[in-house]
């Protein structure tokens, strides 16, 4: 196994020089980089990564915290999928590993202890909610000066690195194009108003509504919409699962003389809720439409094929950690980063029309 000293050697430097090249620590002539360079490819030299991590007072991870929930298989939901996905492809270009860690919904988080491991340079935070315990631990990475980036959530009155996506645009498309389509008494499947992607979509629900006169429900004074405003009939909650979307078919259907359509937060909640109505007797997309949202690859294969909205979850995977990796390295921040306002990135969003939400 060659040495780091056979390595001087050959170069004709100290030891201290080669660990420098090496660790990209202190200035250095570009002529005695180059000659320590060519003499370890020519020894065919491979420096020691663990060595490399302490010098450099790195580990070379980004940590990618993610909601741990039993029995749930989020490897294979859509969302998370095409996020690590994003995630990955900048990671890899970045020269850099990527280290899962889980947490437990409603559990206390502490990810100052992330950092204080030595386990990860950044992280990349998904499925975090907005509670007074989880603001309080960001609050702490925030000040402390620790490089992370939550992915599609957000906290109002608050400067955390967020990628995130236009919800309240694309709810308001997903209503408007049913009102397009002559249907009005419309129905919505929300998530858990601890996301802030569920009160984004529940607030372009409520404008396209109450643009067409259908609904009377201004937003407070932090622009949020209380739910107890709509009608019980027309606003259900889930928690994001097709089971979630399969138990509110009952009720839908008990109102079924009420509701024309229905507009889910998620595909997964419009999918199970298509498989119970039709099992209490409707057809989805002819006795009642359907609209989902993510524009996951399951949309286009269901019976009918489901109207959604599409989200760049790829793209805010790979721009949270592009974001996050870049201030580690002390790297410029992109175009893109750099157009944006603030420390707050929102992608845009697109309505993809399918069958589901046809009234014709």
């Amino acid at each position: 196994m060659v040495t780091r000293k056979e390595v001087a050697e050959l170069a004709g430097v100290s030891e201290a020089t080669v660990s420098r090249v090496f660790n990209g620590i202190g200035p250095m002539k570009a002529e005695t980089k180059q000659r320590v360079l060519e003499a370890a490819k020519k020894l065919n030299y491979h420096p020691n990564a663990i060595a490399q991590s302490f010098a450099r007072r790195r580990s070379g991870n980004l940590g990618v915290v993610l909601p741990y929930v039993p029995k749930v298989h989020i490897f294979s939901t859509y969302y998370f999928s095409e996020v690590l996905s994003g995630i990955g492809e900048q990671v890899k270009q970045s020269g850099y590993d990527m280290l899962l860690m889980f947490r437990t919904p409603g559990e206390e988080s502490d990810y100052s202890n992330i950092f204080r491991s030595q386990k990860v340079d950044a992280c990349v935070i998904l499925g975090a909610t907005d509670t007074p315990g989880e603001r309080s631990e960001l609050r702490k990475l925030e000040e402390a000066g620790q490089p992370f980036c939550l992915i599609n959530q957000h906290f109002s009155g608050e400067h955390f690195q967020e990628v995130d996506a236009d919800h309240v645009g694309g709810s308001y498309s997903a209503v408007k194009h049913l009102l397009d389509q002559g249907y009005r008494r419309i129905g919505f499947l929300n998530g858990s108003p601890e996301y802030s992607n569920s009160r984004d979509r529940l607030t372009g629900y409520a404008k396209a509504l109450t643009e067409a006169g259908l609904l009377d429900v201004p937003p407070s004074d932090t622009g949020e919409i209380n739910p107890s405003r709509i009608p019980p009939q027309w606003y259900y909650e889930g928690n994001y699962s097709r089971t979630s979307g399969y138990k509110a078919a009952a009720d839908i259907y008990r109102y079924r003389s009420e509701i024309e359509a229905v507009f889910a937060s998620n595909d997964r909640m419009a999918i199970g809720l298509m498989q119970g109505l039709r099992e209490h007797g409707l057809t989805p997309g002819k006795d009642i439409a359907i609209v989902g949202y993510d524009d996951s690859d399951a949309a286009r294969v269901t019976n009918p094929p489901l109207t959604s909205v599409a989200v760049p979850f790829y793209e805010m995977g790979r721009l949270a950690a592009e974001r996050v990796l870049n201030r580690v390295m002390g790297v410029s921040p992109s175009a893109q980063a750099s157009a944006a306002a603030g420390p707050h990135i929102q992608l845009s969003t697109t309505l993809m029309v399918r069958k589901s939400s046809r009234s014709t």
